[in-house]
């Protein structure tokens, strides 16, 4: 395991965003201890159908608790957005601390996370640095594979192909496919191709749209995913006078080299 450089708050209420894979929960588990936090993971089936059914039975939850547990920490909060009510009440209440983390900003924005404006600091996890990689660090096998934790656990370069094929097929099926985020997944399963080869380029979204077959407001739409699933983000360009600034276009950045080969079918190559 990695010590991250990312320090966390441990006296206030906290966000903490992340693509999958990059070490939120692993994080999160060593930064609140298990004997003074409650942990929910939306991910186990049985806690988000609950949640989802009953959102106030976190109330009886919290209360419940002995006055040992400081914190409550809530993974995948995105699964369960109308929980974000439930958490402000709390919020305001005193009752705990809460800690939330999620790979999905798209589902908190109908509204329910603009009620913790100002209550919850907000932090962005991202895969693993050369500070944090120390002596592990080889700039070859991070160009060609990127730096997501679980590669570091892989020796055979066969299963570090094969797991950044995994990711991006449970990314299209989780994220985008599961959550509804597009009615039609072909043209945008061919967008993330054409969008990876875009990738550290200027963005021409009539050019994109061209390619991909679908109208330039899809592939705008498509890029605002990519965003709020944390997958990429767009550089402005830097230039002094914003007059000018406004005729140039930005560029567009996926969050890691090895997504980015794994979507140009380029992992095979050294």
């Amino acid at each position: 395991m990695f010590t991250r450089i990312q320090t966390l708050s441990q006296k206030q209420n906290l966000f903490v965003f992340g693509p999958r894979g990059v070490g939120k929960s692993t994080l999160l588990r060593t930064l609140f201890l298990t004997n003074s936090c409650l942990y929910l993971d939306l991910l186990n089936p049985e806690i988000e159908d609950r949640l989802i059914k009953n959102p106030s039975d976190l109330i009886s939850m919290v209360k419940a608790l002995p006055n040992e547990t400081t914190h409550i920490v809530i993974d995948e909060i995105q699964k369960v957005p109308k929980l974000l009510d439930v958490v402000h009440l709390l919020i305001e209440q005193k009752q705990k601390l809460f800690v939330m983390s999620g790979s999905s900003a798209r589902k908190l924005k109908g509204g329910a996370a603009n009620l913790l404006a100002g209550r919850a600091i907000v932090y962005n996890l991202y895969p693993l640095s050369v500070f944090e990689l120390e002596g592990k660090f080889c700039i070859s096998q991070a160009l060609r594979f990127g730096t997501l934790p679980k590669l570091y656990e892989l020796d055979d370069e066969k299963e570090k192909q094969q797991y950044l094929m995994s990711y991006t097929h449970t990314y299209l099926k989780e994220e985008i496919k599961g959550e509804q985020l597009v009615r039609n997944l072909e043209p945008f399963r061919r967008f993330l191709e054409v969008a990876a080869q875009c990738n550290g380029k200027i963005i021409n979204f009539a050019n994109i749209a061209r390619d991909v077959g679908t109208s330039e407001n899809n592939v705008k739409e498509y890029f605002s995913i990519l965003e709020d699933t944390l997958l990429g983000f767009f550089l402005e360009p830097f230039i002094h006078s914003f007059r000018k600034r406004l005729s140039h276009k930005p560029k567009f950045y996926l969050f890691d080299t090895g997504i980015v080969r794994s979507l140009t079918n380029m992992l095979n190559l050294t």
